[in-house]
């Protein structure tokens, strides 16, 4: 025993005496240093990455040979013998092979050689050389045509940001999480967002930390990828690392100094702000900053096995304060909500053999947020003075939950056919709780706080997946074939009774309004109202629990019909339980003009099923303008009031995508051109308000989800950019930009007013989510320990119609005036955003910048804007300069 033992002890000792130290450095073909490049002795599951300044240190055994991979460039093999130091050049070529991308199920397909445009944004880059706090934010800057809004007064779309790609709506875009169909957020936009009556997915719910990539098809995929891809895709691609811990805190606030000419008095001015720790409308001292934001993220990821497995785990806490800015005496609340989430992902691989493995990821997000509702002033019957003597503000609160997962079994035949296996779940709950309010009808006994209910969204996805590569067939054969089941179910569950209801002089529920007597204001002799102020509850009558299920079949291939001509296809067909079938195709190709040129394009038909919200989402709320309150009936779509007031059954959105374009590689520069057209039939939108004061159901007006109208999307993106090293300096510069042009060619009106039905406020609200430019310009700079960004955004001009839309036209004489007296102009800005980092050691790095350097806010509207400030939610937000300082470090 004793022998076998020593002979243990020596076998392990030689092997610790076998191993040596390599160090060296990873950069590209201009000298530039390359972060994260994956460092892998070959054979064995031992790795570690370049740092910062794209050194790396790694203990191999003798003679070993390292391999050097990074996402956009061929990777290198380099034997370890004789040397102690090695230095790596990689060149690009973008060889994506390691994870299925985005407009291609072809492992040998490049991003320069496909036949669609496609974006990869390295997220780790990005988040360290920026201010931004979530994803919505950083694809906002760094993708061509997305774009995102911070809201205000807009109730659940304050806690959730909608997010458009080409200018369609939130859900006409397909998120993906490493190639798994991610599910929508339970919430649908009203109010005046963008992207009204639409659902999205919330990309905030998911940690940056946790991203590698972030992979964008800026093309139409439904034949692809199925229903809401006629936008395009985003495919999120999750951290893999091992051995390494990095994490970041960030802190910064913003100048509340808005730059405006506003009365004195304002809301939000001098010292007259909200006080945001007390209820009513109690006001502070004014305050320098505000939106003060604490973020705090890790990142670590452990070997599993010899083979290659990882487990890699993020954590992410973030606490983000209200911000207020000037708003009107019925507004005095305007400015972003507070959020306090916490975020957990994680993901993993297990080889069990050399050509199969089990993988899994997922995580949970928490949110609590809290919003500003419209103030209620006095005199009025929705406020009780023994309870808020001066009014008050309701506050919009909600806990939000988002849980995923996915399982999936990965191996290759040997026949040469990868196969995929997985299953995908995800949930989103929305939950609202009401606070700094109260319920009027209950007088002096009403509680100020109320829990008002909810609604969730939850998305079963199975998948199996076939593809092989004939590589003899011409110049290259790449078929894929694949089937989908998918279920999901929509819910919308009550609040307490006290936040819905009415009660009457006696403390009972209003159930005979003829025989019972609602108690009246003392001021002004008015009945006052139920249900919690700020958002009614969710009643019994709006409870919702309906499910559907698809069943889809898809085949592509990609056919090199020489090394210069691609083509490739692609034929879906998908059958829902709930509204039929529908079959898609698409046809792309890629042709090499020259040795550095390609041109290529796409044509594809697509379409979209409504959403099971769109179909039931029902509600009573109040809707407050300038000009007072009106009690607005949503009503679902299988709803005799509906079907009263001869609104249809909603059906599919049908479109065709065509794009036509180039890229092109000189040395140091790189561009891609693309042009393209959507076209959009029967698109879901939400109607104006109806007349429904004669019904009797207690509503001024109602409300519907139709298939409203037809529009045509044409715009054009651009991605130049170049990188070039002098001596220890590198510099680098691209601009991105995006051309559009939304065109209303119909509205389905049928013998419904079309004012009422989809008037001009409604088409400005949806033109409005496609703004007709945006172009920013990124230039960056670093020397050793130094580095330095500097980035300018022009936002194109957005017009909107206000509140003087619902004014009678005889006040304004024409309806031609009355539409020029509503339109608000917010004209051409351009936003700057400089950050400055400085390594302090080989793993820490302090940076330091702003947001919005020099303040600049939308031009200054009046009274009459959808949000109650003094500007919309535009693209460009207006929330002014935000500060911040961010310590990094790489373990």
């Amino acid at each position: 025993m004793k022998k076998i033992t020593l002979l243990f002890f020596l076998l392990n000792f030689t092997v610790i005496f076998a191993q040596k130290e390599i160090k060296g450095k990873v950069s590209d073909a201009n000298g530039l240093p390359l972060i994260g490049v994956n460092v892998v002795e070959k054979g064995t599951s031992n790795a570690t990455q370049s740092d910062i300044d794209g050194s790396y240190k790694i203990k191999v055994q003798e003679n070993a040979t390292l391999v050097f991979s990074y996402v956009g460039f061929k990777s290198v093999e380099k034997s370890t013998s004789g040397n102690s130091s090695i230095e790596i050049t990689l060149s690009e070529s973008q060889l994506l092979e390691e994870v299925q991308v985005v407009g291609s199920r072809n492992s040998k397909r490049t991003v320069v050689n496909s036949a669609v445009p496609i974006d990869i944004i390295d997220v780790k880059s990005v988040t360290t050389q920026s201010g931004k706090l979530e994803i919505n934010e950083l694809l906002q800057y760094a993708a061509p045509s997305f774009n995102a809004n911070k809201q205000s007064g807009s109730d659940g779309a304050d806690h959730v940001d909608p997010a458009t790609l080409r200018g369609m709506g939130p859900d006409q875009t397909l998120v993906l999480i490493n190639g798994k169909r991610r599910h929508q957020s339970s919430l649908i936009n009203l109010f005046g967002t963008r992207g009204r009556g639409n659902t999205g997915t919330d990309l905030n719910a998911i940690p940056a930390s946790s991203i590698k990539r972030i992979e964008i098809l800026r093309d139409g995929a439904a034949a692809q990828y199925g229903s809401d891809a006629i936008a395009g895709v985003i495919n999120i691609v999750l951290n893999d690392n091992v051995d390494e811990l990095t994490g970041m805190v960030t802190y910064g606030a913003f100048n509340t100094n808005a730059d405006g000419n506003f009365p004195a008095g304002t809301a939000n001015t001098g010292d007259n702000f909200l006080d945001t720790n007390a209820d009513g409308n109690k006001t502070a001292k004014g305050r320098n900053f505000d939106g003060n934001s604490l973020k705090v993220a890790a990142n670590y990821g452990a070997k599993i096995g010899e083979k290659g497995g990882f487990a890699n785990f993020t954590a992410e806490y973030l606490n983000k304060e209200k911000t207020l800015r000037p708003g009107f005496d019925f507004r005095r609340g305007f400015g972003e909500a507070s959020i306090e989430s916490f975020n957990f992902f994680g993901n993993v691989a297990v080889p069990v053999s050399d050509k199969t493995e089990v993988y899994a990821f997922g995580g949970r997000n928490f949110r609590d947020t809290d919003a500003f509702a419209f103030t209620r002033n006095n005199p009025s019957p929705r406020i009780v003075t023994s309870i808020y003597p001066n009014g008050f503000t309701p506050r919009i609160t909600s806990n939000i939950i988002d849980n995923s997962y996915a399982v999936g079994l990965r191996t290759e035949t040997s026949s040469g056919w990868k196969v995929d296996i997985s299953n995908t779940y995800g949930k989103n709950l929305f939950h609202y709780y009401i606070k700094g309010t109260l319920n009027a009808s209950l007088e002096e006994a009403s509680p100020t706080e109320f829990d008002a209910g909810g609604h969730t969204l939850s998305q079963n996805t199975i998948n199996f997946d076939l593809s092989k590569n004939y590589a003899s067939v011409m110049s290259g054969l790449n078929v894929a074939f694949g089937a989908e089941y998918r279920t999901e179910k929509f819910t919308i569950f009550a609040g307490e009774e006290a936040s819905y209801a009415t009660y009457d002089e006696d403390g009972m529920v209003v159930t005979d309004p003829t025989t019972q007597v609602i108690p009246t204001d003392p001021e002004t002799g008015d009945p006052r109202p139920g249900g919690a102020q700020g958002f009614p509850g969710y009643s019994p009558a709006n409870e919702v629990d309906r499910s559907r299920s698809n069943v889809s079949l898809y085949a592509d291939g990609e056919l090199d019909i020489t090394d210069s001509f691609l083509i490739s296809t692609a034929l879906r067909y998908e059958n829902y339980s709930d509204f039929g079938s529908t079959l898609n195709g698409k046809l792309a190709t890629r042709i090499k003009a020259s040795k550095n040129v390609n041109l290529r394009g796409s044509i594809s038909t697509g379409f979209r099923a409504p959403s099971l919200a769109q179909i039931y989402y029902n509600l009573r709320f109040t809707n407050f303008s300038s000009s007072g309150a009106s009690e607005i009936l949503l009503s679902p779509n299988n709803s005799p009031v509906t079907q009263a007031f001869g609104i249809g059954k909603l059906n599919e959105e049908k479109a065709i995508n065509g794009s036509l374009g180039f890229t092109a590689n000189f040395g140091n520069f790189t561009a891609t051109v693309d042009g393209y057209m959507v076209n959009v039939q029967d698109r879901i939108v939400l109607t104006g308000y109806f007349d429904a004061s004669s019904l009797g159901i207690g509503v001024d007006s109602a409300q519907f989800f139709v298939n409203g109208v037809d529009t045509k999307t044409t715009g054009l993106d651009v991605v130049l950019s170049w990188r070039k090293k002098y001596g220890d300096n590198s510099f680098g510069a691209s601009l991105i930009g995006n051309i559009n042009d939304m065109k209303i060619d119909a509205v389905n009106n049928g013998t419904l007013d079309e004012q009422t039905f989809f008037g001009e406020r409604e088409k400005a609200f949806l033109l409005a989510s496609a703004p007709d430019n945006k172009f920013s310009l990124n230039l960056n700079y670093a020397r050793k320990w130094f580095d330095a960004g500097l980035a300018f955004t022009r936002f194109s001009e957005v017009k909107l119609l206000d509140y003087q839309m619902y004014e009678d036209v005889a006040d304004y004489g024409t309806f031609q005036d009355q539409v020029k007296a509503a339109t608000d102009t917010y004209g051409v800005k351009i936003v700057t955003d400089l950050t400055l980092g400085f390594k302090l050691s080989k793993t820490t790095k302090l940076s330091i910048g702003s947001n919005n350097l020099f303040n600049i806010y939308p031009d200054q509207q009046d009274d009459w804007v959808e949000a109650g400030g003094y500007w919309d939610a535009v693209q460009m937000g207006f929330g002014g300069a935000y500060y911040y300082a961010r310590l990094g470090f790489q373990l």
